[in-house]
């Protein structure tokens, strides 16, 4: 604002007073944030008590409200964490097959159990802590380069979004601790049995035990369900809000484990009737080898699970935010805004109607109880524009409104008269005696504030003298669609008008429509990155897997199956337990989202708009995991990968 004065001096006349400073960024929570403290007389300031100091530590309005932050976190975990712990899993076996058979042979030729588990160790080591520096210097440049640009409705200063020394050294010592003890473990098979390595050993069968997390998990999923179906709403939020985070995370679990079960069952079944040779190949190495495919598949089923929890984020705030009147109140003090602003206010982009509500005026030394009327100022145009429903209206007559199922005013008796202080723009001022008409005249309007009760009556601007409008309590009250971009818009064309007027939106938090817009965008964020961790544990596994598959494929070529015969073998080996993983996905993702729905609180449980996007996505990631499988299969043999084996 300093700097625009200094271009364009007129806009000092937005706000009150001079500009006596400047807030630093220190003073501010985000580079969007439009804060000023506004000064008083000393006579205000005796009559309102004494002023002690500027601000406080923690800012009025925050970005996000700390239980929306919980919300964010709870979802961000599952969108970017799950797809990461994959992602470090399959990193965890990388070339696991071939280093497996090293570390074996080392531990064939005299080193010691211990040896073998350092010597894999160190090189995981070294490998995790150049990937540590590696990480946090590209997050510190990415963090310049996003906080400068910013996402959709939201901004940071780079220095808040800065590392502190904890999290540094929590980065840079825990990842290679981490890969560390990876490593001391994943050689743990090649020390114990190095001749079953060597020999390549058939893995032993998945049992029943895999599937253990997921019936905890879906049992509470399925019951939460079930409540929202019968009407039984859980009422204990604090219960609900430990039990569906575990939930989620045991579903989560169990889709994992319980893949390569289910793999292999379908495979063994599969391979049973198979009349073609790809698939039967393919059915067989599942059925023995259900690792493999699981490395594959597991990032991108876990993707498609966490979108599904993503979109009852999204509902959920949605809901906690929208007016679900289909028009939108705003009701804003008289007191202090010129003609000039209210004729400006009423004429925003996006307000349909507008009215002045007013109360009689009351002696404030009178001992007795005070008897007082509501008046609305307005038009029958006006009055139309506002309400859906407005009977026997006659323009320039005044009226009482009778709106069904609100009680009447005790005071508002045909009549009776009562007085009403008038103000012009000069501060004359003058009252104006109202009397209630016998006439009435049927209203209803699409929000319950718009008049707080039957028997107000409606008084024609005209019959007011000119240039004068009531003062005190009175408001003015404006009316738009309930469109969230419609109100943010009503609200913005105000805020022009006057930054300074205090708008009171019905129905909406207005602080909530901008932390919605702020979720979106780091939830988006956050789904971009999970899609990156995803594709790249794919891409991975995917490589990894053909690495290892070399001899195999090779031996197969060399027995005569054609090039076209084996990629047909790697895209049904892979496709098929990925399609069962994903059915599982959409499925369990649905219900996880409807249960998480149902604890929230809000009127929407089942979300039938967002399952056609998950359905592609899911189609989608099908289409890709088959094209990635197709250039694992070369046009050259070589024999020698089976003379190395």
């Amino acid at each position: 604002m300093h700097d625009l004065l200094q271009v364009n001096p007129e806009l000092a006349y937005l706000v009150p007073g001079r500009e006596k400073g400047v807030i630093s960024s220190k003073g501010l929570a985000h580079p969007d944030e439009l804060y000023a403290y506004v000064g008083s007389s000393r006579e205000m300031l005796k009559s309102g008590g004494r002023m002690s100091k500027f601000g406080t530590v923690e800012t009025r309005f925050p970005t996000v409200e700390p239980s929306t932050l919980e919300i964010l976190r709870f979802s961000l975990a599952g969108v970017v964490l799950l797809p990461l712990a994959v992602f470090l899993s399959v990193c965890a076996r990388l070339s696991a097959a071939s280093r497996a058979r090293r570390l074996a042979a080392l531990r064939l030729l005299g080193l010691s159990r211990k040896g073998v588990q350092r010597v894999n160790a160190a090189e995981t080591l070294a490998a995790a802590l150049l990937g540590a520096v590696f990480g946090l210097g590209a997050y510190s440049v990415v963090n310049q380069l996003v906080s400068r640009a910013g996402l959709p409705g939201f901004k940071w200063y780079a220095e808040d979004g800065s590392l502190s020394w904890n999290t540094f050294l929590v980065c840079l010592v825990g990842c290679p601790g981490l890969a560390w003890l990876v490593g001391r473990a994943s050689a743990r098979k090649a020390v114990a049995n190095p001749l079953a390595v060597r020999r390549s050993a058939v893995d032993k069968p998945t049992r029943l035990w895999s599937l253990l997390p997921l019936v905890p998990g879906m049992g509470i999923v399925v019951g939460y369900c079930v409540m929202g179906a019968t009407g039984h709403v859980p009422t204990d939020t604090s219960f609900s809000a430990i039990l569906m985070p575990l939930a989620v995370v045991l579903v989560g679990t169990g889709l994992v484990l319980s893949l390569p079960l289910l793999s292999s069952s379908l495979a063994r079944k599969v391979a049973s009737v198979a009349r073609s040779l790809a698939l039967s190949l393919a059915m067989r190495r599942n059925e023995v080898e259900p690792g493999g495919a699981l490395r594959v598949a597991t990032g991108l089923v876990l993707l498609v699970y966490a979108a599904s929890l993503s979109q009852g984020v999204l509902i959920e705030l949605s809901q906690v935010s929208k007016n679900t009147a289909p028009v939108q109140l705003y009701t804003m003090a008289l007191d202090g805004m010129s003609h000039e602003k209210e004729q400006a206010v009423t004429e925003v982009s996006g307000v349909t109607g507008h009215a002045i509500l007013a109360d009689s005026w009351t002696d404030p030394d009178s001992r007795e109880w005070p008897e007082s009327i509501s008046a609305v100022i307005a038009t029958c145009e006006q009055l139309r524009r506002m309400a859906s429903v407005t009977k026997n209206c006659v323009e320039g007559h005044s009226a009482r409104l009778m709106i069904q199922g609100f009680t009447d005013d005790e005071f508002s008796k045909p009549g009776k008269s009562f007085p009403f202080r008038l103000q012009n723009s000069k501060g004359k001022h003058r009252f104006v005696s109202v009397q209630v008409p016998s006439r009435t005249m049927r209203y209803h309007d699409d929000t319950a504030a718009q008049i707080p009760s039957s028997g107000a009556v409606l008084v024609p601007p005209s019959t007011l003298p000119a240039g004068y409008r009531p003062e005190g309590r009175a408001t003015l009250a404006l009316v738009s669609s309930s469109a969230p971009a419609t109100v943010r818009s009503v609200l913005e064309g105000v805020a022009k008008v006057d930054p300074t007027i205090e708008v009171d939106t019905d129905g909406v938090d207005a602080t909530a429509l901008q932390q919605i817009t702020v979720i979106k965008s780091l939830l988006g964020a956050g789904m971009v990155l999970g899609l990156i961790i995803g594709l790249a544990a794919y891409l991975v596994a995917a490589t990894d897997r053909a690495v290892e598959r070399r001899p195999q494929v090779t031996a197969l070529t060399l027995l005569g199956a054609r090039p076209r015969t084996l990629r047909a073998v790697q895209v049904t080996q892979v496709v098929l337990p990925l399609a069962v993983g994903l059915v599982l996905a959409v499925v369990t993702g649905k219900m996880a989202e409807s249960s998480y729905l149902v604890t929230g609180g809000g009127a929407v449980f089942w979300d039938g708009a967002g399952l056609p996007l998950l359905l592609a996505s899911a189609l989608g990631v099908v289409v890709l995991a088959a094209l990635g499988s197709l250039p694992l299969i070369g046009r050259r043999i070589d024999p020698e990968l089976i003379r190395r084996d």
